[in-house]
């Protein structure tokens, strides 16, 4: 991802004032995520390319607080997501599919955030599962917020939820996730 890309995303988020709320502090950190760039083994090419495009995810912004201990882990996470009609499954409505996605890719970033803070083992993490509710239609040509926190970290699982709001903060989707530590490389 170019700088101009990342300046780009995060300025159309800072331009629409209810997330433009969320950027602000000292402790802020709000940046394209990892899964915005596509990685030379392929990795990331649903949300790097698939995904990232006028009529599908038009931009993306992760957001956390960075800890005041720079050895603690990161518990929850903010992602923005303005969404294109290109992801209707009916119109000016997300498909379903797309929403559980949404919260797998937004819960699992945690993962890269803590391994690369050094609170989580470098090694890859899978779903196991994720319990997708969905409790309201997610609309379409519209910015979305998509949160994420960890329950719980017990030796190789890692228990996480994360939810999908609009403007107003009304939950439209709720994921419980599941990931598992892999033993070893796939």
């Amino acid at each position: 991802m170019s700088d101009s890309e990342a300046t780009s995303d995060y300025e159309h988020f800072a331009s629409i004032p209810w997330c433009a709320r969320h950027l602000r502090g000292s402790s802020v950190v709000a940046r394209p995520p990892s899964n915005r760039l596509l990685k030379p083994n392929g990795e990331d090419s649903l949300f790097a390319e698939t995904l990232k495009s006028q009529t599908t995810i038009l931009a993306m912004l992760e957001v956390y607080d960075e800890p005041a201990i720079p050895i603690e882990r990161v518990d929850s996470i903010k992602a923005f997501l303005t969404l294109g009609s290109g992801l209707n499954g009916y119109p000016d409505v997300c498909h379903g599919g797309i929403v559980a996605t949404i919260l797998d890719e937004v819960i699992g970033l945690l993962i890269p955030i803590n391994k690369q803070r050094g609170t989580l083992l470098d090694i890859t993490y899978l779903t196991a599962y994720l319990n997708t509710t969905y409790l309201r239609p997610v609309p379409t040509c519209a910015t979305i917020l998509a949160q994420a926190r960890i329950v719980k970290v017990d030796g190789r699982k890692y228990l996480a939820e994360g939810w999908i709001e609009d403007s107003e903060g009304n939950r439209l989707a709720h994921g419980e996730a599941l990931y598992i530590r892999l033993k070893s490389a796939l």
